[in-house]
C-alpha cells in the first residue's frame, strides 16, 4: 500500500480528498510541512481560492522548493486539484500578476463571455473529452461528466493539455507533464467516475 501525501495549505477542506483516497484503497496522510514529502509515494495539491492566496499560502509554508524536489528532480507522481492545478502554471492572473510552481508552462485567465446567461463560477456537471492518451482517464468513457467549480482557467500549450470541456467555448481542463497531472475538476465530488480517475493517479507505478 503506497502513502499518498496531501497538502494542506489552508486552502480547502482536504476530509472529502482523503476520504477518496482511501476509497481507491491507499493510505492518506495530510501535510503541513515540506519535510513530511519524505517517502511518500504520491503527492496530492487539492485547492479552492485564488491563485495569489494559494501561491502566498504555499511559500508562507516553504512548500515550492520541496514540491519541485519531489516532483521535478525525484519524479514522484503529482496531481493538482482545481487551483492546485492552476498553480502548476508558469503565472496567474488572479488577485494580481504572480509566479507559480512553473511545472507546467501556462497562464491562469478568466472566463471572460459576451453572453450574459453564461455564469462565473463555472459551477456544475459538464463532460470532459480527451484529446490524448492519457492514462488517468484510461478507465473511464470519453465525454463523461466530472464536477467543477471555478472561474480562472488554464491556458497552455497543446503538447500539455490532456482533456478540453465546453462551457461558452473550449477551456483546458486536465494537463500532463511526464509524472505531473492537473484536473480543474473534482475528482473527490465526481462520484464513481472522479474515483476511477483518482485510482489511475494511485496505481500509477
Amino acid at each position: 500500500m503506497s502513502l499518498v501525501a496531501i497538502i494542506n495549505y489552508g486552502m480547502c477542506n482536504l476530509d472529502s480528498v482523503v476520504r477518496a483516497v482511501e476509497a481507491c484503497g491507499h493510505s492518506a496522510r495530510m501535510v503541513e510541512r515540506p519535510r513530511e514529502l519524505t517517502n511518500a509515494s504520491k503527492i496530492i495539491l487539492p485547492g479552492v481560492g485564488s491563485f495569489w492566496d494559494g501561491m502566498d499560502e504555499l511559500e508562507k509554508r516553504g512548500f515550492p522548493d520541496s514540491l519541485k524536489r519531489e516532483a521535478l528532480e525525484c519524479g514522484v507522481p503529482f496531481l493538482g486539484i482545481c487551483l492546485g492545478m492552476q498553480l502548476l502554471a508558469s503565472h496567474g492572473t488572479e488577485g494580481g500578476h504572480r509566479a507559480g510552481l512553473s511545472f507546467i508552462p501556462g497562464e491562469v485567465v478568466r472566463f471572460e463571455f459576451d453572453d450574459p446567461t453564461l455564469r462565473v463560477p463555472h459551477i456544475g456537471w459538464n463532460e470532459v473529452v480527451q484529446v490524448k492518451n492519457n492514462p488517468l482517464l484510461e478507465n473511464v468513457q470519453d465525454g463523461s461528466d466530472f464536477y467543477f467549480v471555478h472561474s480562472f482557467h488554464f491556458t497552455c500549450r497543446e503538447e500539455y493539455v490532456l482533456s478540453r470541456t465546453f462551457y461558452g467555448s473550449e477551456f483546458v481542463s486536465m494537463v500532463g507533464r511526464d509524472n505531473i497531472f492537473g484536473t480543474q475538476f473534482h475528482p473527490e465530488k465526481s462520484l464513481h467516475n472522479g474515483l476511477k480517475v483518482l485510482k489511475s493517479f494511485l496505481d500509477l507505478c
